[in-house]
């Protein structure tokens, strides 16, 4: 004998709770057909043995994993980096949890990351996706749609807004928010560090900077890729090209961090000779020296949507659109 304690059964619940198998097996998949009182004497009989659902057997039975996955589709150190997406990724676990549903996290940093993920979570492993930072041109999108698998995109995917669900902020309304303060500052030399333009956020943010500027002097305007890095190389270059600009609206808070560091190496006061404007409300708005002001996006509120939407989805093939308000938060920077 081993001495270890057998497992309880469903006919332990069934027996306890004084009905048929059956009866537990019906509550155990959605308690449908069972009346309060069996549902009631069932729960309790669960708590009392500890019976504990065999996940592999009942997804055999419903055809479903109740697992989803997150995929990231950045490198892997951004994930580490970028305060953003951790905030994601934890208010998409804890919405899950309370629903039973395990969340896998998998990094799709380059194309072949993506191909080879794709084929893994069409395989049945996982109920549906949240997608985080897809660029326009990836074939992840393409290749869960063919297997019909239910998406949900955090940001708009370009080039796939009327085939999946998306939640994301007004990225347009927050970039004019923050230049038309700038300019009510008395800023006139208003550059900006876009983030990439295969992104809709590097899209958008740039459409609303033009929605105030007009069309725009092109020495004006720099690319990155929303790592702090490209923030410093791309505010070295604006200030090599522009260096009369009195103002400069960053496309993400980490961005700042980096084009802070630059205006200061360049001997430029923040923001007494440029003014400096993010986006996102991150962590990273209130590290840098002076606390930058920027416009936040709610991404607790994303992730609760972004769960909702995909389990509205998951059997029915409904397809939703959310956007979310951006507010100015003004502070030292600007």
């Amino acid at each position: 004998m081993s001495g270890i304690p057998r497992r309880p059964t469903m006919e332990d619940v069934a027996e306890v709770a004084g009905v048929s198998r059956g009866t537990v097996s019906r509550v155990l998949n959605g308690g449908h057909y069972v009346s309060p009182d069996a549902l009631a004497a069932v729960q309790r009989a669960i708590r009392k043995t500890g019976y504990v659902v065999n996940q592999h057997a009942r997804s055999l039975v419903t055809q479903r994993s109740d697992s989803v996955a997150f995929i990231l589709s950045e490198p892997q150190e951004r994930l580490f980096e970028d305060p953003n997406f951790n905030i994601l990724l934890r208010g998409c676990t804890q919405a899950l949890a309370e629903r039973d549903i395990t969340l896998l996290l998998t990094i799709a940093g380059t194309q072949e990351d993506r191909r080879r993920i794709g084929r893994w979570v069409t395989a049945g492993h996982v109920d549906g996706v949240l997608l985080v930072s897809e660029h326009a041109g990836s074939p992840l999108i393409d290749e869960l749609r063919a297997r019909g698998l239910p998406i949900v995109a955090a940001g708009r995917p370009i080039g796939h807004e009327r085939e999946i669900s998306y939640v994301a902020a007004d990225d347009r309304d927050g970039a004019r928010q923050m230049v038309s303060y700038l300019r009510s500052r008395g800023r006139r030399r208003i550059a900006i560090i876009t983030g990439p333009l295969d992104t809709a956020g590097g899209v958008d943010r740039l459409a609303g900077y033009r929605d105030v500027i007009g069309k725009p002097d092109k020495r004006l305007i720099a690319t990155g890729d929303y790592s702090r890095a490209s923030g410093a190389e791309a505010m070295d270059e604006l200030l090599d090209r522009a260096p009369d600009l009195d103002a400069v609206f960053v496309c993400s808070d980490l961005m700042a961090l980096g084009a802070v560091s630059a205006l200061h190496r360049a001997g430029k006061r923040i923001p007494e000779d440029v003014a400096v404007g993010g986006f996102d409300d991150s962590k990273a708005a209130v590290s840098s020296t002076p606390h930058l002001t920027t416009i936040r996006q709610d991404f607790t509120r994303v992730s609760i949507e972004m769960v909702r939407l995909l389990l509205d989805s998951i059997g029915t093939d409904t397809r939703s659109a959310v956007t979310l308000p951006t507010d100015l938060v003004i502070r030292d920077s600007a």
